[in-house]
């Protein structure tokens, strides 16, 4: 599996991604939701990857939760930057990634796919992340 560094810019938050697929490949998703559309996020996750997110400094994360109150976004107090989103499920906790995040952002990155989830089920929602979503390693935040 290759494998690739996100940080927040200050450097407090931090991800690494593993997947065995090719950038260009990558699902990469632009929700349209105001959340992500403010941040400009582009989402993408690996459901056969692994993902984990990091804190260097705990007192700059802010973990914020909307809508449903299920998922749980990753952003730095300090910088702002939207680092990731997970959420908990029986079976494991499962997230993606803001591939804007990425340290560099690969250059052959797919092309994002505008999505809309308004008006989806809570049962539909928790099927879709849990065939789409990275599964995050125990030792993740």
């Amino acid at each position: 599996m290759a494998q690739y560094l996100a940080r927040c810019h200050c450097g407090a938050l931090s991800g690494r991604y593993e997947t065995e697929i090719a950038p260009c490949n990558w699902p990469v998703r632009a929700c349209q939701c105001s959340f992500c559309r403010a941040h400009a996020a582009l989402s993408t996750s690996d459901p056969h990857g692994a993902l984990e997110f990091s804190c260097a400094r705990p007192s700059l994360l802010q973990r914020y939760r909307f809508a449903s109150g299920r998922t749980e976004f990753l952003i730095c107090r300090e910088c702002g930057v939207y680092l990731g989103a997970q959420m908990a499920r029986a079976g494991g906790r499962l997230a993606v990634l803001n591939a804007r995040a990425l340290v560099p952002v690969p250059p052959d990155l797919a092309q994002a796919v505008a999505v809309r989830y308004e008006g989806e089920s809570g049962e539909a929602r928790n099927a879709r992340r849990k065939a789409l979503w990275t599964p995050l390693t125990t030792q993740s935040l």
